[in-house]
């Protein structure tokens, strides 16, 4: 199974395996059969191997050069969080609120050239060595700014919801593509074949808009995408074997199925959903055992639950679930997606009405866990070798919506995300956007202002250790790649 396109097309010798089987037009296509052929499986079997082997299409494998992490945790603020009034401070817009200003806008209100002015909500401190201005709504994760580097010019094609969250997990506003946790997956495979390779949290809420589409593998086997994990009570629903069938018996009928599907797997031509069901059957047996010893916190000391808040009602939830991510990460699961905002406007960081509730009750949910996380990861020696991304789908525009309210509209123009841990450089800014916040304007690439989508999910890549360009699927006759057809590269400025 390759990670990357290294041959040269035009000669019969040169050309990929799989690239082969695609133009002959063989029966024996796609993934089942790269698999197999990876795996040794003729092999095995000319030396009188007993019965038919697994297939593991989650085995770990080698990326392209040696990567600074070997895990993502994402912290995603589903709705969009208003970066004017979080990490990008711009003083010029606290005298402009509630005037009308000539700054052009694309929201969820469609396009205007001139709108009223809100101007910031919460003041805004220097922290750190490196001096970062921060929001009084994040006084926890303030204490960390020199592990963090800032993104202030981030971009994306669309202001809508859901189009939006698809091109920030998929890098593409239309579904059907693999998302990034699937891409790391399928890149990297796992170190600990007990438990998914990418694991997925919702807010307790609901999940958010376009649902699982934000978590699925796309056109790639269904082993890579991403499994919901629950932070209360079963992990996984339908995870705990029958009371009436003994753990034997299971494995027993395990068995047999295995070898009819892996028999069956055989005599057919497109077989990755077959070879994807093969993979969950076992991932499924070895989770009832091991899932639950993943997510048991009883394990942990009380220190650092108080240190994670699980203690306090309003920080519980979110806590848990950073202290799960810590778990798993820990455990060698390779992505971990937390989210922040439910499906409805009221859940999420939507705050199109009343900015101040909205924005004073997801940040106080999530300031003191995410602090809490980079706490631990960086004592426990994690953080050098796990990267950690926050952020929304876009963010806010300086300028309202509506003729009343502090709320603040779409904005995909200009926002700030932020990275810290293995392969980022900590106490940084990088990119600007004008002085109201309204778009990016440096740095300036082929014509265009800021760092776009794609060059987040290209240093996502390189940190792990892939280049985002050889990185590829082969799908529909094509080198399907995360970052598309252009070359992309990622955020040096930020790269340790």
């Amino acid at each position: 199974m390759s990670t990357s396109h290294e041959a040269t097309r035009g000669t019969f010798c040169r050309r990929t395996r799989r690239e082969f089987f695609w133009e002959a037009g063989a029966s024996f296509t796609g993934l089942a059969l790269a698999g197999l052929l990876d795996q040794g499986f003729f092999a095995r079997q000319a030396r009188g191997a007993t019965g038919i082997p697994f297939i593991n299409p989650l085995a770990a494998k080698p990326p392209h050069f040696a990567p600074k992490a070997k895990s993502v945790i994402f912290l995603f603020m589903y709705g969009g969080p208003s970066h004017v009034d979080t990490f990008d401070y711009k003083p010029a817009l606290y005298p402009l609120d509630g005037k009308t200003i000539k700054v052009k806008t694309k929201g969820r209100g469609g396009e205007r050239s001139e709108s009223r002015a809100v101007g910031p909500k919460w003041q805004f401190k220097q922290y750190g060595e490196c001096g970062k201005w921060v929001s009084d709504l994040f006084p926890h994760i303030a204490q960390h700014v020199d592990d963090i580097a800032f993104i202030h010019s981030m971009t994306a094609d669309s202001p809508i919801h859901g189009s939006a969250m698809l091109q920030m997990n998929s890098g593409k506003i239309q579904s059907g593509a693999p998302c990034l946790g699937s891409w790391v997956n399928y890149g990297l495979g796992s170190v600990n074949d007990n438990l998914p390779g990418f694991v997925v949290m919702l807010d307790p809420t609901g999940g958010p808009i376009s649902g699982a589409k934000n978590w699925s593998s796309g056109y790639m086997p269904a082993t890579y995408q991403g499994t919901t994990l629950r932070s209360k009570g079963a992990p996984i629903l339908d995870l705990a074997p029958p009371d009436d069938m003994p753990l034997e018996a299971q494995r027993a009928m395990l068995d047999a199925l295995r070898e009819a599907n892996t028999a069956h797997l055989l005599s057919r031509g497109d077989n990755t959903e077959l070879a994807a069901r093969i993979a969950s059957y076992e991932l499924a047996w070895k989770m009832q055992e091991h899932a639950p010893e993943a997510v048991d916190l009883a394990r942990e000391t009380e220190e650092t639950r108080r240190l994670y808040g699980l203690d306090q009602p309003r920080t519980a939830d979110f806590g848990r679930r950073c202290l799960l991510a810590r778990r798993l990460v820990e455990r060698g699961v390779r992505f971990v997606q937390l989210y922040s905002g439910g499906a409805h406007n009221d859940d999420n960081w939507d705050a199109h009405g009343d900015l101040v509730k909205n924005h004073e009750f997801h940040a106080g949910n999530t300031d003191k866990p995410i602090a809490a996380l980079l706490t631990d990861l960086k004592r426990t020696g994690l953080l050098d070798e796990t990267l950690v991304v926050w952020g929304g789908e876009f963010g806010r525009q300086p300028t309202a919506e509506y003729a009343e309210g502090t709320g603040r509209d779409h904005n995909a123009f200009g926002f700030t995300m932020w990275m810290a841990g293995g392969g980022i450089k900590g106490g940084m800014s990088v990119g600007e956007t004008d002085e109201l916040g309204a778009a990016a304007i440096t740095p300036i690439h082929d014509g265009k202002a800021g760092f776009h989508v794609k060059s987040l999910h290209a240093t996502v890549l390189h940190c792990l250790g892939f280049d985002p360009n050889r990185l590829s699927y082969f799908f529909g006759g094509l080198d399907q790649k995360l970052v598309g057809v252009e070359h992309v590269k990622p955020i040096t400025e930020i790269l340790a």
